[in-house]
């Protein structure tokens, strides 16, 4: 299973955005809520996900959209199950580590 992972430094921060391959590009709208999965912001390198979730932990602004990557950053212990909300069923969370 593979992951789209950009990695960004601004000042003193890392942030990691990464998404799972399969919705790169694609819009999800519920209600008033909306996310657009951009491949500008999400679609740095492709790599496997256990890459991605390694990321994630190094990471200070973390946001994360997909099933897969989201199930595996909770799994982890890197993302708290009530930090996540669902977007016509598709998984999405933000951290900030201070």
């Amino acid at each position: 299973m593979r992951v789209y992972l950009y990695i960004r430094k601004i000042r003193n921060e890392i942030m990691v955005a990464i998404c799972d391959e399969d919705i790169a590009g694609k819009t999800f709208r519920e209600g008033k809520l909306k996310i657009e999965v951009k491949k500008d912001f999400y679609c740095g390198k492709l790599v496997e996900i256990e890459e991605g979730v390694e990321a994630i932990k190094k990471g200070t602004i973390i946001n994360i959209v997909g099933n897969n990557i989201v199930s595996k950053a909770v799994n982890a212990g890197l993302i708290h199950p009530q930090g996540i909300i669902k977007i016509e069923g598709v998984a999405h969370a933000q951290k900030v580590t201070m």
